[in-house]
């Protein structure tokens, strides 16, 4: 199974290559440029999750700059802690694997998924806006999320409940005050839930000698 999560990620990265080949050889930088417009001003109307914020706030460079480094420094905090196995500085798996102090076991399914869809949902939390479409950018993998840290950090039901709450948020229309706010609050949970119920390498050395 890991063997053809591997060859599926390949395959992915791939098919972006390939599907941008044509406009990265006529255009580079008017694609790149595009593709990470930061400047980019979104409609006050659609967004789904700021909606409690005035639209002068909304519409402002300084929030929009806030979120950004929000945004990379959740990245950053969930790479170092919690995205690594090896107790070595994360800078030392760029070295090559022969040269490396520790040489760990092969990935497993779990260890590949978890890092690709929390990296994903942070950017879903410190969006400068979410519309209506954008919610499939994440939904699927909404249940993963929930359900891959130990129940007792988070009961069953209310995972549920916040399920509820998520899909509410996102079928009300237009967004209220209550729907956007209520959806920050279900995304901060979950991300929470994400840090606190997983573990540092360091962390599981302890408990992983317990089950044994």
């Amino acid at each position: 199974m890991t063997e053809n999560l591997h060859r599926d990620c390949e395959l992915v990265y791939l098919l972006q290559v390939a599907l941008g080949f044509p406009f990265l050889v006529e255009n580079p930088v008017g694609y790149v440029s595009r593709s990470f417009d930061l400047g980019r001003q979104f409609l006050f109307k659609w967004t789904v999750n700021w909606r409690f914020l005035p639209e002068d706030v909304f519409q402002h460079r300084a929030f929009h700059l806030a979120l950004l480094v929000f945004h990379f420094t959740a990245l950053a905090l969930f790479a170092l802690n919690r995205w690594h196995r090896s107790d070595e500085n994360i800078l030392s798996l760029l070295k090559d694997p022969a040269k490396r102090k520790d040489h760990p076991e092969p990935l497993s399914a779990n260890q590949i998924v978890f890092p690709l869809f929390t990296s994903n949902f942070i950017g879903v939390c410190f969006s400068r806006s979410l519309h209506y479409q954008f919610y499939v950018w994440y939904f699927h993998t909404l249940p993963y999320l929930l359900w891959c840290t130990p129940p007792k950090k988070l009961a069953h039901l209310l995972k549920v409940l916040i399920l509820g709450l998520i899909e509410l948020s996102w079928n009300t229309y237009p967004s209220t005050v209550y729907s956007s706010a209520s959806l920050h609050v279900c995304h901060g949970i979950i991300l929470l839930q994400l840090w606190h119920g997983t573990t540092s390498s360091e962390e599981e050395k302890q408990p992983s000698k317990k089950v044994e």
